[in-house]
């Protein structure tokens, strides 16, 4: 492979006319990502910790449209804290900064991550919209890793923080067979590796986190290798976002290089951001910059196909497939025996008794679409039992929901505010939030939703514009509707704040829990995404 002049240089030279797009290229909390190509194909890798399934995989064919397909990790078995069947949480925990890549000479794809410092998990498959299967975990953690398939086929991990160390795999890519340090350094906390072969060199892509992006270079996988600055407080193209870091590099057909990095965007998480790249005549990759010398908001596409996808964004989901569309996890492992998709769309029946949101199994989370947006669930009520507790939340360690809860044969509507689950108690639930407003009995038929001969829509509005270094000013709405056209909000605004350390973002998410006795379920009907 040799280096050559981008198409993007030649298209802002007027030589090649090309449709463009701007950045975020998908305004989802997608972090800690990876992307790889296979033919035409892209395949995108990020973090989910505690929620599952686990490391979602999105599939393009211009790396500006993404669709959801599938999941490398189907179940998170880390642990009994992993199910919320009383055994604790795993709030923060899970998967995180993971890599995934294809081998060409057995058609496999590889996923590995290690969790909790703990051991390294690795899921194989063949398919990656289809299932993945979970083979034997290295009793060691390669942190923050990255995977390297080489071109006579040796598979290596690059992973670390301050020290960067290489694995060499056995011949299957399931164990260990050498292990070396390559690069110490005491002053620059660098980690997120990612590993490549370009031409004759070898390259692993680091993070100084959260500001810088360095890139260390060698004639073999082992070094010695030589380090570079390839960005550092870089202008993001979001106004009150991070410096885009992390991430990686992948190559188009025809040559061309790009970077998908991702931005501190909170309270909308961490965003993906792409921008194309250059080498210079030594092999040293630098970033096509705005005219100020930033990230640039908008360049013209990588890739012109025929080829589509779904993309990520707006939609309706009427839970008609044979299985939840690869856009929904669940917090924490779900019960399994406690949900099903029928005709009439997706049933939760209550998986828990408890008296916590945090607590409650069969939590189902979809990500917000930035920078504003809302998700409506349409409900059916009518299998809810005595004391319980069912509705629709903006999830995260502060979190907020409007819901039914049902005394006897009586339900009210009510919206709750402020349950909180900080990191200062371990991300253990410390308030199970305030009741601050209850519907009024005159403007809703509350006895045609208990016995299910009507419906009702509950909807979550959150504006999740970034923030991230600046007074938060993310206003979030819970209404209700029994029309699905006319909503009411319930409550004063709740707001969002723009703190990193639980990492993932604010998500909608629809539960139902009992406080008494099992039994009682809930009809979720649809679900749509909206940009408001």
């Amino acid at each position: 492979m040799r280096f050559q002049l981008p198409s993007i240089l030649l298209a802002a030279a007027g030589v090649v006319a090309q449709a463009t797009f701007n950045n975020p290229v998908l305004w989802e909390d997608l972090a800690d990502l990876e992307v790889i190509r296979v033919n035409d194909t892209y395949y995108y890798t990020a973090s989910t910790m505690h929620y599952s399934p686990g490391a979602p995989v999105l599939k393009s064919y211009n790396l500006v449209d993404w669709e959801f397909i599938g999941h490398s990790v189907p179940e998170l078995t880390f642990g009994d804290k992993y199910y919320l069947n009383g055994s604790g949480k795993a709030y923060v925990g899970g998967i995180w900064a993971s890599s995934m890549q294809y081998r060409e000479s057995n058609g496999l794809f590889y996923w590995y991550g290690c969790i909790e410092e703990g051991k390294t998990y690795i899921f194989t498959a063949t398919d990656p919209a289809g299932e993945w299967t979970a083979q034997p975990p290295i009793d060691e953690c390669y942190y923050d890793l990255g995977i390297l398939v080489d071109d006579d086929d040796t598979m290596y991990i690059a992973y670390g923080r301050y020290n960067i160390s290489i694995v060499q795999l056995s011949p299957d890519g399931l164990q260990p067979v050498r292990h070396e340090t390559i690069w110490v350094d005491p002053v620059r906390y660098l980690e997120g590796a990612r590993f490549y072969h370009i031409n004759d060199s070898y390259y692993m892509w680091l993070t100084k986190p959260a500001d810088g992006q360095h890139v260390l270079k060698a004639d073999n996988p082992w070094g010695p290798y030589t380090n570079r600055t390839v960005l550092d407080r870089m202008t993001s193209p979001i106004p009150s976002s991070g410096t885009p870091h992390q991430g990686g590099i992948v190559d188009t057909p025809n040559g061309d290089w790009w970077y998908m990095s991702f931005l501190d965007a909170y309270p909308s998480g961490r965003i993906p951001s792409l921008a194309p790249l250059t080498w210079d005549e030594e092999g040293w990759p630098h970033i096509v910059t705005d005219e100020a010398g930033g990230w640039g908001k908008t360049y013209p596409i990588p890739v012109s196909t025929n080829k589509t996808v779904k993309p990520a964004g707006e939609y309706t989901d009427n839970f008609e497939g044979a299985m939840l569309g690869a856009e929904w996890e669940w917090n924490h492992n779900p019960d399994n025996t406690a949900w099903e998709l029928g005709a009439g769309g997706l049933t939760l029946h209550t998986a828990t008794i408890t008296d916590e949101l945090y607590a409650a199994r069969n939590t189902l989370s979809h990500r917000i679409l930035g920078p504003k947006s809302s998700g409506t669930f349409r409900l059916n009520l009518g299998g809810m039992a005595d004391g319980d507790i069912s509705g629709v939340s903006i999830l995260r360690d502060e979190s907020a929901y409007i819901g039914f809860q049902k005394e006897g044969k009586t339900l009210k509507l009510v919206a709750v505010h402020d349950i909180l689950a900080p990191e200062s108690a371990g991300w253990q639930t410390t308030s199970n939030g305030t009741v601050v407003a209850t519907a009024d009995s005159s403007a809703i038929d509350f006895a045609a939703i208990a016995d299910g001969t009507a419906d009702i829509w509950l909807r979550v509005t959150a504006d999740v514009t970034p923030t991230f270094g600046v007074v938060a000013n993310n206003p979030a709405q819970l209404s209700y509707s029994t029309d699905g056209e006319n909503f009411t909000q319930l409550g004063p605004d709740y707001a969002l704040h723009n703190r990193w350390q639980f990492f993932m973002a604010f998500r909608f998410a629809v539960f139902n829990y009992a406080t008494k006795n099992l039994g009682g379920s809930v009809l979720v009907k649809e679900f749509s995404l909206q940009l408001a």
